[in-house]
């Protein structure tokens, strides 16, 4: 049953609006009255900030020493005038990130000139590789309206009850992603699709598509757990706020349980309504919970999400083939940021990273994770086709999808639709129900499960690469005229184009075996590289949408190696894209334009070598 009184329900770049309906398998009159609450995007512009991401130099003594670490941010304190020369400023050690970078916390929040002079200090120490503050999301709602009960709901195929009613956006012509002629041919069996969020609560209608999945967040205030340690499960104990010293008054979203049910919500049950890889399995991560979530701890769960390791955490036995993002922050992913690294990792194991645009109507080049490399980034559509009012834009939006005009477009219509829960506290004060929301945060996983549906049918998992040539290439033109000046990328997401744009196994003689290549990450050396004369190690890098100046280098060491470069095809001595062959072990290969999609590199001994360096970079 409904609650007694409309609430408002926040949800992380759920920009618009969140409507729920009695849930269909306990109520007596399963079209009781609908009503509508509105949600705001996140916010990355902290007035003030306790916690900083430092990476020091590798070598350095504050790499190594946790100690030294902190002593390094408490002089940085006091070279910069924050306190005083006699003053024992409180720094307190928080943890290492799985970049490597030391989280630490001050024993008071700075505002933003003090955190930037902070930062100034940190950064002009020669130790110092890179500082960032280690910035929280925050979202803040509004009830809008209270919308009418609707009309009795037909018969539809598949069997769950709203879905012919209210998911407009799986299948209506127009606006819909063309869900149904995907399922023709994929599901999404045996991909699992990590969504990176609020966690998850139990409900009929999702429950059977849930992996146990892992809590991530590192400060129990956060958490509403009674510790700041990472724990299994990811169940979301709701993440109201009642604090206004804290961040804004607003109630629970249950945000994470929606996401899920969009990529994985069991279809064809006879039960309230339908996910886009209904057969693939979601592995929950809670990053979010009272007032948002922290850089470091998202960052970390991208990382472990796609089968990196994280200190502390047990190996994730079940990686997953796409991780969602449906939340982010006013701030520009810079290259050496948390997040690029963490993406960067990602990429490197196979892991298509999907991120929502934001939901500030803004050019998304300011809000990330989303302006990361090598994302897909998500605008979102309406039922019109045309840009919702709230989405970000820019060159950096890759494609769109649906995620709701709002009030605009009205109930149902204006909405996405899937499971959650109607306490605007605890899980345990509501129960299990189906909810409207609208946002870039509902846009992305339906990309991450068109993903799913993809790679379930490959033959051989497709590289983040050509997941997003796919997408890109597949998607289906704007069916109204998006304004020149807010790009919402090449078009809406088209499932059943995607799905059929998967080239089939080659098989018989003439067919070639895949290239087994050691995949390597965007401006991260690999070193201590040895071989004999005649030997050849071969690595790869998928270069995403967008990247400029492709540089492959190699140096230190002893020895004599060539270097020799190839799109889409092992290089060979004499068959070569590119190649360079100075004596010694100092080899570059410069490519101004590089084309979206897998280079490799093969280093060639033309000598005994040793202690070699690899590296691969590009902008």
């Amino acid at each position: 049953m409904t609650s007694s009184s409309t609430r408002i329900t926040s949800c992380l770049l759920a920009a618009a609006i969140a409507m729920s309906i009695s849930p269909l398998a306990f109520a007596g009159n399963p079209h009781a009255p609908l009503r509508a609450v509105a949600a705001a995007g996140t916010s990355g512009d902290q007035a003030s900030v306790d916690r900083f991401i430092v990476r020091y130099r590798p070598g350095t003594l504050q790499a190594s020493d946790s100690q030294r670490a902190v002593g390094a941010v408490r002089a940085a304190l006091q070279q910069s005038g924050l306190v005083g020369a006699s003053s024992a400023a409180s720094v307190r050690h928080v943890r290492k990130t799985a970049s490597g970078a030391d989280v630490v916390k001050l024993s008071r929040p700075l505002d933003r000139v003090a955190s930037a002079a902070l930062m100034r200090r940190l950064a002009a120490d020669p130790a110092v590789a890179h500082v960032e503050p280690d910035l929280r999301a925050f979202h803040t709602g509004n009830e809008i309206l209270r919308a009418p009960t609707p009309a009795a709901l037909p018969t539809a195929t598949p069997d769950d009850e709203y879905y012919a009613s209210h998911q407009w956006h799986l299948h209506h012509p127009t606006g819909g992603m063309g869900a149904p002629a995907a399922w023709n041919q994929a599901t999404g069996e045996g991909v699992v699709v990590a969504v990176l969020d609020t966690g998850v609560v139990a409900h009929d209608d999702l429950d059977g598509s849930v992996l146990e999945g892992y809590d991530f967040i590192t400060d129990a205030f956060v958490s509403r757990r009674d510790s700041d340690e990472r724990v299994p499960g990811a169940h979301d104990y709701g993440d109201w706020n009642d604090d206004p010293t804290q961040c804004d008054v607003t109630p629970s979203s249950f945000h994470g349980t929606h996401v899920s049910g969009t990529v994985a919500e069991q279809t064809g049950n006879g039960l309230g309504m339908a996910g886009v890889a209904h057969d693939a399995k979601v592995l929950p991560i809670r990053v979010l919970g009272r007032c948002g979530g922290y850089t470091s701890d998202i960052a970390d769960a991208i990382v472990w999400a796609s089968g990196g390791s994280v200190d502390g955490v047990p190996a994730n036995e079940n990686p997953a083939e796409v991780v969602n993002l449906s939340l982010g922050g006013n701030r520009a992913c810079e290259a050496n940021s948390e997040y690029q690294l963490a993406i960067d990792q990602a990429i490197a194991n196979g892991t298509t990273v999907v991120a929502a645009a934001g939901n500030y109507n803004v050019d998304m080049s300011q809000f990330s994770p989303a302006s990361c490399a090598g994302v897909i980034a998500v605008g979102a559509t309406r039922i019109t086709g045309g840009k919702a009012n709230y989405s970000n834009f820019g060159d950096g939006v890759d494609l769109s999808a649906p995620g709701g005009g709002g009030q605009v477009d009205g109930n149902p219509n204006g909405y996405v639709w899937q499971n959650i829960n109607d306490s605007a506290t605890s899980p345990e004060e509501g129960q299990q129900n189906y909810g409207g929301m609208a946002g870039t945060s509902m846009a992305a996983p339906h990309v991450a499960g068109v993903v799913a549906l993809v790679q379930g049918i490959a033959t051989t998992p497709l590289t983040p690469a050509a997941i997003e040539t796919l997408l890109k290439d597949t998607a289906r033109e704007f069916p109204v005229s998006i304004p020149s000046s807010t790009p919402l990328g090449v078009g809406i997401l088209d499932a059943a184009a995607a799905v059929a744009g998967v080239v089939p196994p080659c098989e018989g003689d003439d067919c070639e075996p895949p290239i087994e290549a050691t995949p390597i990450v965007n401006r991260s050396p690999v070193g201590g590289l040895m071989g004999d004369e005649g030997e050849a190690l071969l690595f790869s890098i998928d270069v995403p949408a967008g990247a400029s100046n492709l540089n492959f280098l190699s140096y230190s060491g002893s020895g004599d190696v060539s270097m020799l470069v190839s799109f889409n095809a092992e290089p060979m001595p004499d068959a070569a894209d590119f190649r360079s062959t100075r004596p010694g072990n100092n080899e570059r290969i410069g490519i101004a334009a590089p084309k979206t999609g897998t280079y490799y590199v093969k280093l060639l001994g033309v000598k005994k070598f040793e202690r070699v360096t690899l590296e691969a970079r590009h902008n």
